[in-house]
């Protein structure tokens, strides 16, 4: 009776102690599983020192650098602009504007040479197709000839002609005059002629006046084409006859087109090279005249060379007489 009732004795005993240790492992399975889904920022729990290797990306105090951000989605809409770019220089990747339309064919004749061998020098430094129009009587008239024609440039007789408002307008001693009989225009124009044996042709040097008088031209242009030589209206008045009549003579004639430098500018002088241009376009050629002022060279220094690369192509005067 002793032994059975201490069996009984244990066995009520045992009863509460193993409940108490189910109860222990219920909350220690419901903890583990509330840390598990929960973050234990929210238990109230004091969170240990986290290591490197166990931090998750997304838990508080952890900052992620703007440099890790890679998404372009996430860069404002302002910073795709190219703000920030160089511009493109001028003329970079693109064709000189005047190269477009149709090819020129540009003369270029300098009038009023024959009073400085320099300036003879250096325009034919500038080394490309000019004509040289010379003024009989000038100092170094034939010198400046000479040396035209050892480096191939062309010349021609630079007329000096009567001008409106002469004797008040300055005109060289040897011009031509309206109160010129025939006789004496033309042994005045033959001794131009045999002075310069190399010219190929003669334009007028001032003339305003002398040009408008039709039958004063035919009688210059009659010995001009009796020796060969062609002539270009220098046209420095609105009614010239100079053209029509070596038209109507029967000989080679041209007309000027465009002065190029009546004011001593240089984007004057480059503007006017630009409008001989465009007419040189529209029409096949043109024929501009300039002086040997110190600019007007520089400037033609300058310009012409470049004119090759944009489809424009010099020539002496005589190529563009019909």
């Amino acid at each position: 009776m002793a032994a059975s009732s201490k069996n009984r004795f244990r066995k009520k005993k045992s009863g509460p102690r193993a409940a108490a240790i189910l109860i222990v492992l219920a909350v220690i399975v419901a903890v583990a599983g509330y840390a598990l889904f929960f973050p234990s920022s929210k238990i109230g729990m004091a969170p240990q020192k986290p290591q490197s290797s166990s931090v998750s990306p997304t838990a508080p105090g952890a900052q992620i650098p703007q440099k890790a951000i890679t998404s372009t989605s996430a860069i404002p809409p302002a910073a795709h602009k190219q703000v920030d770019l160089p511009p493109r220089t001028k003329n970079e990747a693109e064709p000189p504007a005047s190269v477009s339309g149709r090819p020129a064919v540009l003369a270029v004749i300098i009038d009023d040479m024959g009073s400085s061998m320099s300036e003879a020098g250096s325009l034919a430094a500038i080394n490309v197709p000019l004509t040289f129009a010379i003024i009989p009587g000038l100092h170094s008239d034939t010198e400046v000839a000479a040396y035209a024609a050892s480096k191939h440039i062309e010349t021609m007789i630079h007329i000096p002609m009567q001008p409106k408002g002469w004797p008040g307008q300055r005109l060289e001693k040897n011009g031509l005059l309206v109160s010129m009989a025939a006789e004496e225009l033309q042994e005045r124009v033959t001794r131009f002629v045999q002075q310069f044996p190399g010219a190929v042709g003669a334009n007028n040097h001032m003339g305003s006046e002398f040009t408008e008088q039709r039958e004063k031209m035919a009688v210059v242009l009659q010995v001009l084409k009796k020796n060969n030589l062609f002539f270009i209206d220098s046209a420095t008045s609105s009614a010239s006859t100079g053209f029509t009549v070596a038209q109507q003579l029967g000989m080679k004639a041209g007309r000027r087109h465009v002065f190029l430098d009546n004011e001593q500018e240089q984007s004057y002088i480059q503007n006017q090279l630009k409008q001989a241009i465009k007419l040189a376009r529209k029409n096949g050629s043109a024929i501009a005249i300039c002086h040997p002022h110190p600019t007007t060279i520089k400037t033609l220094a300058l310009s012409l060379p470049a004119l090759e690369g944009q489809g424009v192509t010099l020539v002496p005067a005589s190529r563009l007489v019909r």
